[in-house]
């Protein structure tokens, strides 16, 4: 058991190009700057995560480093006016688990600046098991409301079966939305049917574009997770005025499209970048998170992990092997 002023921590290093982890018992002085030491209690998995673990992507620019892009737990030391001991709080984006040492410890130094108080309603294991995933889902329902989208229309959410995902079938549904889940994932039919899909879409039917730049209208709106020819055939069939929200590159960075989609039925592209948010943002999608997320769907997506099962778990999600959302307990 690590002492008073040490903390455990999963912690990667670089070799020849090979990276690896182990988990470590660190002296609280080797914690990054900042005005805000948290104990932590939760991290989560993401797919990011999954690519940092795997040293993919060039991600990580100086080893050896402690990865974990979110994080939940209590203030132990402040600095700063807005936050004092006892505080829970919660971090996502900003880098962390990237270029500064993220949630996969006990404990973590950050700047006040980065963190959201859990709101009311929400525990923390339930503040993991949204995390990142939860809150760019949120923040691609807000966007596509204040672009017009009510629930009156059937709503696509592609690659459903993945964290982002799953939490915005559940929300969308809970909203009052049709929603239609895509997945390439036979035995996901009846988990997302339990979030609250209306209707299943195999992946396949989305990955070739139509023959023509338009094809039928179909979607009141879309969540894509996937990217490259998938994203290109839901612009193409989104309704006249509708939008998607684009928070993925599943099946690759490039879009081979034309603007008529854009030009004849005035449809919109949006951006979801939860990793530098405006705080104010962040502030508002987590209040909405406790409010309207469904508790029990929620709960029903989640598995939980200890740090020492994140090196099989990293490989998984890279895989597609992943359903819903995993919750990390770095104290087990």
């Amino acid at each position: 058991m690590p002492g008073k002023n040490e903390f455990t921590a999963l912690v990667l290093e670089e070799s020849d190009g090979k990276v690896t982890s182990s988990l470590q018992t660190l002296s609280d002085d080797s914690l990054p700057d900042g005005d805000v030491t948290i104990d932590v209690a939760y991290s989560t998995l993401n797919y990011k995560d999954g690519m940092i673990l795997a040293g993919l992507g060039n991600l990580v620019k100086s080893y050896p480093h402690v990865p974990g892009i979110d994080l939940v737990g209590t203030v132990s030391e402040c600095r700063s006016l807005e936050f004092k001991p006892g505080d829970q709080v919660i971090l996502t984006g900003w880098r962390v688990g990237e270029i500064r040492w993220g949630g996969y410890a006990t404990r973590v130094r950050a700047l006040s600046e980065w963190l959201v108080r859990v709101p009311d309603g929400l525990t923390l294991r339930r503040a993991m098991a949204l995390g990142t995933a939860g809150l760019t889902a949120m923040m691609s329902v807000m966007v596509l409301e204040e672009h017009g989208l009510e629930p009156n229309g059937e709503v696509l959410v592609t690659g459903a079966a993945g964290g982002v995902g799953s939490v915005a079938v559940a929300l969308l549904a809970a909203l009052g939305h049709r929603v239609a889940a895509s997945t390439g994932r036979a035995e996901t039919h009846g988990y997302l049917k339990d979030l609250g899909a209306a209707t299943i879409i195999e992946r396949s039917e989305l990955e070739t574009p139509p023959k023509g730049p338009l094809g039928s209208e179909r979607w009141a709106g879309a969540i894509d997770n996937v990217g490259g020819s998938t994203l290109a055939t839901v612009l193409g069939t989104l309704n006249r005025g509708g939008s998607c929200a684009a928070v993925g590159l599943v099946a690759g960075p490039r879009l081979e499209t034309t603007v008529i989609p854009f030009l004849l039925r005035g449809v919109n592209l949006l951006g979801i970048d939860s990793g530098h948010c405006p705080i104010d943002r962040r502030r508002q999608a987590w209040r909405r998170l406790a409010a309207e997320m469904p508790m029990d769907k929620l709960d029903a997506m989640t598995s939980e992990a200890p740090l020492s099962a994140l090196a099989e778990l990293g490989g998984k999600i890279l895989q597609g092997q992943v359903r819903g959302r995993t919750v990390i307990d770095v104290r087990a």
